[in-house]
Formats: C-alpha cells, structure tokens, sequence
C-alpha cells in the first residue's frame, strides 16, 4: 500500500502550476467548455422527430392571407412544396426571402409550390409585404405558427424553419436556419 505524505513547506512553491501549465489547462478547460456548448447547440438547432399525425394535420390548415381571403394546404396537395416559417423581426428570414421568391418564379412552372407562413402580427406582416412583395403566398400564422414548426420538429420555435414536402405530402427535408442557394439546388432533386 502507497502512502501520501504531505509536501514539505519548502517544497510548496515548487507544486504550483508554472504559467505554462496553467495556460494549457485554461486553453484545455475553455477547449471542453466551447465543444460542449457547440454540442448542445447543434442539437438544439437540429430538426428533431416530426410528431405523429403532424403532416395530416398540416394538409387540413387553413390561413388567412395578409391581402385578404385565405390559403388552403389542401389546394397545395399532390406537388412539392416548401413551407418557410418566418418574421419581419427576424433577420435571416428577411434575408432569404428574395431568394424564396426567386426560386418560386423559376420553379412554379415544374410544379415547386412555396409558402411562407408568418409567425407575426398582421399589420406587421401587411407593412413589410408593400415594401418587399412576395410573387408566393403567404399565410398568416400567428403564435399558433410556432406550435405548428414544433410540431413538424422545430423544438425550440426559432427562425428561420423550413420545410420540404414532397408531392405525396411527406416531409423530405425540414432546415432550421437561413436557406441557401445550395440548399434550393438539393431540395429541387428530391421532388
């Protein structure tokens, strides 16, 4: 059996971390600390199980629309669709909606639908559509929007959220986050 015997007095200096040291360790504790929380976050920001029923549900949704009137998911069935979940307070989404509406304009004709579903105040909604008209429809969701992405595997109800349908109503892609033309270029093949 190993015994431990305190270090002597004198010897107390010479057990303390040099500067070194104590920089690796800092850098290897901080180093944990940062892969953690990148772990956590790209957990958390991944699209998770869509529940049970969601995509059934979806297609019998009904939402008014900012202009007036209203869209119906059951008139979108039997072609490809991608449901964006936006904001106007929220950057990204503002970002990516001219690409949105560029791809829909090139893509309606091959049967690609698209349809932003605002997670916003309608008069908030109406102001921002005058200044950036959109050529796709939009649907005013509401609270309840963010209820309906958590539903279809957005846990954490942030924006910008996608989802790919394809023609036979199944979910083929969901993205959290701002699109990108390559994610556009790869949901196209997928129909």
């Amino acid at each position: 059996m190993t015994k431990f015997s305190p270090l002597p007095e004198s010897g107390a200096a010479d057990a303390a971390p040099s500067p070194a040291r104590r920089r690796l360790l800092y850098t290897g504790v901080a180093g944990a600390a940062a892969l953690g929380g990148a772990g956590l976050a790209w957990w958390r920001f991944q699209p998770h199980a869509v529940e049970a029923g969601a995509e059934q549900v979806l297609w019998n949704m009904e939402f008014d629309k900012p202009e007036g009137g209203g869209v119906s998911l059951a008139s979108m069935a039997g072609k490809p669709l991608l449901l964006n979940f936006w904001a106007t307070w929220c950057p990204p989404c503002v970002q990516e909606l001219p690409m949105l509406n560029a791809f829909y304009r090139e893509h309606a004709a091959k049967g690609w639908q698209v349809l932003g579903l605002a997670i916003d105040q309608p008069s908030a909604v109406r102001k921002f559509l005058t200044r950036i008209p959109l050529d796709f429809p939009v649907g005013l969701a509401g609270l309840g929007g963010t209820d309906l992405g958590r539903s279809l595997g957005n846990l954490t109800g942030g924006l910008p959220f996608s989802v790919v349908f394809g023609a036979d109503g199944r979910v083929l892609h969901r993205k959290m986050g701002q699109v990108t033309e390559q994610d556009l270029q790869a949901w196209v093949n997928l129909k």
